[in-house]
C-alpha cells in the first residue's frame, strides 16, 4: 500500500534513511521515494494508487513539499528516487549538482487568486491585492508559487505587502481556507482542489504566469528501474488524464 508522508524539511533526511531501508526484510516490496512539489499532493497521490496496482512489486512513498527545500535536500544528500519540482530553475538545481541526469516537463499550472467563501475582503481582481485593507497571503519567494506570484505582480506594476508569506502553497492556500486572510495566491489547481473551502478570483490571463513542472529519476536512486517506471507513468497518456483532470495544463 502506498504511504504518503507530509513532513517537516528538517525531518525529511532522517525520514528518506529510514524509508530506504525500509525493505529490508525478507519479502518485501522494493520502496522508492518520491520528492513532490505541494501542488501535486492530489494528483500523485492518485498517480502512486494507480501506478502501484499496476507495479504490485513496487511500494511508493510520498513526500510533499516546496520545491526548493526538496532540491536543497537532494543536493545535500538525501536520498529519493523521483522529483517532481514546481519549475525548471529549482529542477536545474538538482540536475547542476549531478544529483540528476536530466528532466522532462510533464505539466504546466498557472496563478489565480483565492478568497474565503463569501469573498469578505471584496477582492474582485490583482490590483484590489494593493490595498491596506486587504490581508494577503504569498508564498515564501524562493518557493515556485511566491517567484511566479512575483513575477505577476511586478508585470501588472503592482506592489503587494503580504500579511505573511507561507513556506508552501499548500499552506498559502490554508490562511484562505481558514479565513485567516482575505486572498491567498496560489494555483489554479489547488483553488480547484478546495472545492467549496474558497472562491476564486481569476487573475487575466495577460498578467498571469505559466509554470512548468519537470520530473526526474535520481542518480542515487535505490531502484533505479522503478523509479523510470514511475517518471514514463507520469508521463503516459493515463498519467496525463490524472493531471489534466485536476486542471494541469500540458507543458
Amino acid at each position: 500500500m502506498m504511504r504518503r508522508i507530509l513532513i517537516p524539511v528538517a525531518a525529511l533526511a532522517l525520514t528518506l534513511l529510514s524509508a530506504c531501508g525500509s525493505d529490508d526484510g525478507e519479502g518485501a516490496s522494493p520502496t522508492i521515494t518520491v520528492l513532490a512539489a505541494a501542488s501535486l499532493q492530489g494528483t500523485f497521490t492518485q498517480l502512486g494508487e494507480e501506478f502501484e496496482a499496476d507495479n504490485p512489486d513496487v511500494q511508493v512513498t510520498f513526500s510533499f513539499g516546496a520545491s526548493s527545500a526538496l532540491a536543497q535536500q537532494i543536493v545535500q544528500g538525501a536520498p529519493a528516487d523521483v522529483f517532481a519540482a514546481a519549475s525548471e530553475s529549482t529542477m536545474q538545481q538538482v540536475v547542476d549538482a549531478g544529483e540528476a541526469p536530466d528532466s522532462t516537463p510533464f505539466a504546466a499550472n498557472s496563478l489565480a487568486i483565492a478568497v474565503p467563501p463569501g469573498n469578505p475582503g471584496k477582492v474582485r481582481g490583482i490590483g484590489d491585492l494593493t490595498s491596506p485593507k486587504v490581508k494577503v497571503a504569498l508564498c515564501q519567494p524562493q518557493v515556485p508559487c511566491g517567484a511566479a506570484a512575483k513575477e505577476a505582480l511586478d508585470s501588472a506594476g503592482l506592489v503587494v505587502r503580504p500579511a505573511t508569506e507561507e513556506a508552501d502553497v499548500s499552506a498559502t492556500l490554508t490562511k484562505a481556507k481558514l479565513g485567516e486572510v482575505d486572498a491567498a495566491v496560489v494555483y489554479v489547481t489547488d483553488v480547484q482542489a478546495a472545492g467549496d473551502a474558497v472562491q476564486a478570483v481569476e487573475i487575466p490571463k495577460e498578467l498571469n504566469v505559466t509554470t512548468t513542472y519537470p520530473v526526474a529519476p535520481l542518480r542515487a536512486a535505490g531502484n533505479p528501474e522503478a523509479a523510470a517506471r514511475f517518471v514514463d507513468f507520469v508521463l503516459s497518456e493515463r498519467g496525463q488524464a490524472v493531471l489534466a483532470a485536476a486542471g494541469f495544463a500540458r507543458p
